[in-house]
């Protein structure tokens, strides 16, 4: 027994508590723009497009999450040039918890700067990252394989888990996990270390990674927010240093003038290549980076006209409009 209530293993509904979500929603979606304006007539980025159906890919993004991460407990991170664009979709979302960058500096930025506001609510934060263009056919999948890795994250939190999906073709365009030793064989999908990343190959190199077992990485991933923080740290001290100078501003009248200014001095940093992908797995931190393996879950990043037209096709959208988006990608 332990001798006090501070000792005792945290019950589901305190992990369930702790719960966090960061949306990357900054993009500017350059790739998917001869689709996008030729279906909107303006130049907004695809996450705030409605492309499969009536609601944009930011609002099914919500929508999917919002069974498993209190609404409340969602950032959704942003650019200020596109808040013509957003501002509609963004009903719900506590208005402290849209992050509106100064300018898209990619990836990292926007996850550091989403961690440090978490860290200021709550340092027991499991936080998941979720890309705001992606697609899911099956979402009731995908909150299966969501729910496992918090609960592996908060047994783990040593652990930063990807959400990797195997591969139905040898897709040249997409990141690869390659998983090695099998860390746990738990329901939905094993969880292993992850050996390699592998960014975008060539499509003989694809096929190769696919013959491997190798996995699709879809940029989910979930870890406890100091985890996430300290492997930021290791690769870009400088970045992180930069932003933590600006903390004592956040919440106050004084966070977008300091934003500004660090943000004019910072350069676009991207998170896969710059953090995991430099990540020295077997010198500092072995075992930090796992992966899940998830199966079926009909994943798509629609990143490109092709995606969409065969993310339309999987739905079972009408010959019609897939031959009118694809008339549209071709200008």
């Amino acid at each position: 027994m332990p001798k006090n209530a501070s000792e005792a293993a945290p019950n589901l509904t305190d992990l369930r508590s702790h719960r966090w979500g960061v949306i990357l929603a900054g993009g500017d979606g350059t790739r998917l723009l001869p689709l996008t304006r030729r279906l909107t007539g303006d130049d907004r980025p695809k996450q705030f497009c409605p492309l499969l159906d009536d609601s944009t890919l930011l609002q099914q993004t919500r929508r999917r999450i919002a069974p498993l991460v209190d609404p409340d407990q969602v950032m959704v991170v942003l650019t200020r040039a596109h808040e013509r664009f957003f501002a509609d979709n963004l009903d719900g979302v506590l208005p402290k918890h849209r992050l509106i960058q100064p300018s898209n500096r990619d990836t990292a930025p926007a996850i550091l700067y989403s961690l440090l506001r978490i860290r200021e609510e709550d340092p027991r934060a499991i936080v998941a990252i979720f890309p705001s263009d992606h697609h899911f056919a099956d979402d009731a999948a995908f909150l299966e394989y969501l729910d496992a890795a918090y609960t592996a994250v908060a047994a783990q939190p040593q652990q930063l888990l990807l959400l990797g999906v195997v591969p139905d073709t040898p897709e040249p365009g997409y990141g690869w996990i390659e998983p090695g030793d099998t860390l746990s064989e738990q329901a939905p999908g094993p969880i292993s270390r992850v050996t390699q990343f592998w960014e975008k190959p060539s499509p003989e190199f694809a096929l190769d990674l696919m013959g491997r077992g190798c996995l699709w990485n879809s940029f989910v991933m979930v870890a406890h927010v100091r985890t996430m923080l300290n492997l930021i740290r290791l690769m870009l001290p400088r970045l992180t240093s930069a932003f933590e100078s600006i903390c004592p501003e956040f919440g106050t009248w004084a966070e977008q003038d300091a934003l500004s200014r660090l943000y004019s001095l910072i350069r676009p940093t991207n998170f896969s290549s710059e953090v995991l992908s430099s990540h020295p797995y077997d010198a500092v931190q072995p075992g930090v980076l796992a992966v899940m393996r998830g199966a079926n879950l009909g994943w798509s990043d629609l990143g490109e006209p092709s995606r969409v037209i065969s993310a339309l096709e999987r739905k079972g959208v009408q010959s019609e409009q897939r031959h009118e988006y694809a008339a549209a990608a071709a200008g």
